[in-house]
């Protein structure tokens, strides 16, 4: 028989201790609120800092590093054959992601919340079963509760996938054993960011994607850019595709998809699955607490309430937007919402999540950043807009760098001049869409834009090009 262990009633209850949670967690107790944080994972961090965006960043930091050194001689430098060690290259990423790791577990165990290791389950709507990590069980009772416990990879249905076998992104940043070559199986980030790692390691790489572009939920000119990079860099990626089956080979897996209706296969060492992930929800037993799903996530809306007013949630269980900064500002925001409602402020005062700059970044070599609306949402929204672009090849900084790839691009209003979105694929992208993100944030026009001083020469004042086109037009 497992003990059970005695009922406590929390405030607010989240479930999940990632980066979301973590907001929650610590914004709900910052108003006073009785908190308490379940974590069911083997290990203590969240998606970013074990399995996704810092170990991702690290590893493509020593293969972009890599590829730079192989590119000496066009700056009248020599270096003699260099070469990737794998197995140093995941010791320093290990190294790092400890660090970062053990940083979050010290918040999470030292926070002024109780933390509380195990699988939580709805019991009811304001109930709690928790299998806890050391044995036994232990019931809590909420008044309100934040979902944050995030996403895991979703495999689909391909014939003869699992009997052949692949690894995902959970696996990949373990690798430490060169591969000769690899098939990626996909074209968001995750695919590029990887297909692109590889690739630079040395192993052949071969990326599949279904759609006619890659990235698909931005604009065509935009990631027609990577695809561009991929093939001149000697990549082999393949568009509008349809995946037939996977099968063992002589030389070990063999990938077979159809292509302008041709049927076409690869034989690769390794397959690399990177079709898209799906809310971690399956155990929560949201049924029992009438919490509505839709297309697989939790149904939220701006205030970040599920069905059930009481229970919140933030992050990859309920989308939109499946990044670090857009899932912690969930969490602060049903956090705060959670306090109100049991301070009986009433529905009528909650915050409402405001999604105007959401961004997106891809950490290859060019880097792809987005901001606020593409031209392809734009139009699906009947705004009528101005667009101008300016290209990576034509700026000095980016031309002595030896980074002439892509181009910076604004998207505005036709009328009030004011930027709607922008684009960037180009060296530091992630670093320069937030130029835009401070300008969009005070609702600056072009004009206003213009008047920012940039140092030349620098990479920053590239982005005052096309905002002059578009001043010039107005």
């Amino acid at each position: 028989m497992t003990s059970l262990q005695g009922i406590k009633e929390y405030d607010v209850v989240v479930i999940g201790g990632g980066s979301g949670g973590y907001a929650a967690a610590r914004s709900a107790v910052a108003f006073g609120a009785r908190t308490a944080v379940i974590e069911g994972g083997t290990q203590v961090g969240g998606l970013c800092i074990l399995r996704g965006c810092m170990p991702t960043k690290a590893l493509l930091e020593s293969a972009h590093r890599l590829q730079a050194i192989r590119r000496a001689g066009e700056f009248g430098l020599s270096a003699s054959k260099p070469s990737a060690n794998w197995k140093k290259i995941i010791a320093r990423k290990n190294r790092l992601i400890e660090d970062f790791a053990g940083h979050r577990r010290g918040q999470l165990e030292k926070g002024n919340f109780d933390f509380i290791r195990g699988m939580a389950s709805f019991v009811d709507a304001n109930t709690l079963e928790i299998r806890l990590k050391g044995g036994g069980k232990k019931i809590v009772r909420g008044k309100t509760f934040v979902l944050a416990t995030g996403s895991e990879v979703a495999v689909r249905d391909i014939p003869g996938l699992r009997e052949t076998g692949f690894i995902t992104s959970d696996e990949a940043i373990h690798l430490d054993k060169p591969l000769k070559s690899i098939a990626v199986l996909g074209g968001g980030a995750v695919a590029l960011e990887f297909a692109q790692y590889f690739h630079h390691l040395g192993v052949k790489t071969t990326l599949i994607q279904r759609s006619r572009q890659v990235l698909r939920s931005q604009d065509a000119d935009l990631a027609g850019v990577l695809t561009d990079v991929f093939a001149k860099e000697g990549m082999k990626v393949h568009l509008d595709t349809e995946l037939v089956k996977i099968e063992k080979s002589g030389k070990g897996k063999k990938v077979v998809f159809r292509k302008g209706g041709k049927l076409m296969s690869v034989e690769v060492q390794e397959i690399l699955y990177a079709l898209g992930r799906r809310p971690a929800i399956a155990a929560l037993g949201l049924e029992k607490a009438g919490v509505k799903i839709e297309q697989g996530a939790v149904k939220i809306s701006r205030t970040m309430q599920s069905s059930r007013s009481h229970i919140f949630a933030a992050g990859d269980v309920c989308g939109p937007y499946e990044v670090v900064h857009t899932a912690i500002a969930q969490g602060e925001t049903a956090a705060r919402n959670a306090v109100r409602l049991l301070k009986g402020e009433g529905e009528k005062r909650l915050e409402k999540m405001d999604y105007r700059l959401k961004m997106e970044v891809v950490f290859t070599e060019p880097e792809l950043a987005a901001i606020g609306m593409s031209e392809k949402e734009a139009a699906q929204a009947g705004r009528v807009v101005r667009v101008a672009k300016y290209p990576f090849n034509d700026h000095g900084k980016s031309m002595i760098m030896g980074a002439e790839d892509g181009f910076v691009k604004i998207i505005a209003d036709a009328k009030k001049g004011e930027i709607l979105g922008a684009q960037i694929v180009g060296p530091h992208a992630s670093d320069l869409i937030h130029e835009f993100a401070v300008a969009m944030h005070y609702r600056a026009t072009v004009g206003e834009f213009l008047k920012i001083p940039h140092y030349h020469p620098t990479l920053a004042e590239i982005v005052t090009y096309p905002a002059e086109e578009i001043a010039q037009e107005m």
